[in-house]
């Protein structure tokens, strides 16, 4: 199997090709770069754009960390074994165009030290899902019908799997709502008789390269059109769901909170404004109401 410091290489690899690709999709604003040790082994690189065209505030960010794994992540993955690896990219993009939508993606890779004679303990997880502020069914359609393209390349049974899997993760379980209009996701995949780790690995960077080219042509379908100060403040109010998910549900977001990580990096996922108003409900046949109607589970947006 490839190693560790191979997929690290690679993911890094793919950090810099969507950040330059990201930077050409704005015109205007450019990555800050942080690069950042943690405490207890390994480090990272945080790349943030803000202020842009386009993009009001996105983040990039590498990491590959290593070192003792503290004991409720030991309780939380039900495992003996100290040491741990992981590496991965992950991306969040809010822009500041109420008719395009917010983005996330991550591609992971974790292992365990094993005891002498023992494989090491190894998956790879990920998964790209879309937030728009007001749901377009044919932006869902083509988001959709490009995740399945990529996961159909490897296994035709990957995309109804891991869209259901995605369906039930990203979910507001105290809202009842979906956070968006899903993708796919899915975790601790492993080696089998079907698929070697390579071929895992290849279909994390497949997920990974399909970013770029997805979110460009959704963002160049809307990023022209006129908005009002209405829909700004819906922007805001749906920018609060996803603040509320991250915060609460997050399996990324508690790991690195509990594996010692850097705040900045882990909360960068979090939209530069967002607003909480009470009880508020949109007006009945609103293209805000359409919106809510499909954060639902189980459409078929293929």
């Amino acid at each position: 199997m490839i190693t560790k410091e191979e997929i690290a290489a690679q993911y890094q690899q793919l950090q810099n090709e969507i950040c330059a690709g990201l930077e050409n999709l704005d015109g205007k604003a450019k990555f800050e770069e942080e690069i950042w040790q943690r405490d207890g082994g390994g480090g990272g690189k945080t790349r943030v754009i803000q202020n842009g065209n386009i993009l009001e505030k996105g983040g990039v960010n590498f990491s590959a960390v290593h070192g003792q794994l503290p004991e409720v992540m030991k309780n939380a993955l039900k495992v003996e074994q100290h040491d741990f690896f992981a590496t991965g990219v992950s991306i969040v993009i809010h822009p500041n165009h109420p008719l395009v939508p917010i983005i996330h993606m991550n591609i992971r890779y974790f292992e365990l030290e094993a005891d002498p004679g023992q494989q090491p303990m190894r998956w790879f997880g990920g998964g790209i899902d879309l937030t728009p502020h007001y749901v377009f069914e044919d932006d869902a359609s083509f988001f959709h019908n490009q995740l399945k393209a990529v996961c159909d390349r490897f296994d035709p049974e990957y995309y109804l799997r891991f869209k259901k899997w995605a369906d039930d993760y990203f979910f507001i379980k105290h809202r009842n709502e979906t956070r968006g209009i899903g993708g796919i996701f899915y975790d601790r995949i492993t080696a089998t008789e079907q698929h070697s780790w390579d071929d895992i690995f290849e279909f994390s960077k497949a997920v990974g390269r399909s970013f770029l080219p997805t979110y460009t042509e959704l963002v160049n379908r809307n990023r022209d059109k006129q908005y009002t100060e209405q829909q700004q403040e819906w922007q805001y109010q749906r920018r609060s769901r996803y603040a509320e998910f991250n915060l609460v549900y997050d399996a990324g977001t508690k790991f690195g909170l509990e594996t010692n990580g850097r705040i900045e990096s882990i909360l960068m996922s979090l939209p530069p404004q967002a607003r909480w108003i009470y009880n508020y409900h949109p007006q009945p046949g609103s293209e805000e109401e359409k919106t809510l109607s499909l954060l639902k589970k189980g459409i078929n947006w293929t």
